[in-house]
């Protein structure tokens, strides 16, 4: 093999480990779930002071968690079909979340690790949902927000829910 040659597996390697994603990829359609956004990296080294989640649509009663030494902001949407949650009609749901480090000593550091959740309901039916992560550091950017399709792999891919099908409760059964 070439040096060059091996020299881009590398990197190309780097880059398919180098992304922000969900503590847990595969969760029951209808039923409770909690994104754990995992930030193992700055942005070439330089430290992170904002994280950004743009919430796939479908979620339900979304609630971001604080993180001590972040401010927290949302962002709704209204709803193309209104729904029914505990006798009131809900027209509008979370669709973005907002992390801000309140100073430098509350930044991520480039060799450090953590996690960003919210509770949320998945929809009823079974798909790929996708949490698209802008990650803003002292020095540039991340946008984790592509969505990979056949034959055409994501650089920058957005975190990635399989949504599969409910499993029966203990003692019932599927016919």
């Amino acid at each position: 093999m070439k040096p060059f040659s091996f020299l881009t597996l590398l990197a190309l390697a780097g880059a398919a480990q180098a992304h922000i994603t969900l503590e847990t990829a595969e969760a029951e359609a209808g039923k409770p779930y909690k994104a754990v956004l995992r930030v193992g990296h700055g942005c070439d080294g330089s430290a992170t002071r904002q994280i950004i989640v743009t919430l796939p649509e479908g979620l339900r009663g979304s609630k971001p968690v604080p993180k001590p030494g972040w401010t927290l902001t949302t962002t709704r949407a209204s709803l193309k079909s209104p729904y029914q949650s505990h006798g009131k009609t809900v027209t509008d749901e979370l669709a973005e979340v907002r992390w801000t480090a309140n100073s430098e000593a509350d930044f991520l550091q480039d060799a450090w690790y953590d996690e960003f959740s919210l509770r949320t309901t998945l929809p009823g039916e079974p798909g790929e949902l996708w949490f698209k992560v802008r990650q803003v550091c002292v020095k540039g950017e991340m946008n984790w927000a592509e969505v990979p399709g056949p034959g055409k792999p994501a650089a920058a891919p957005a975190a990635r829910l399989s949504v599969v099908p409910a499993r029966p409760a203990a003692g019932e059964h599927a016919h």
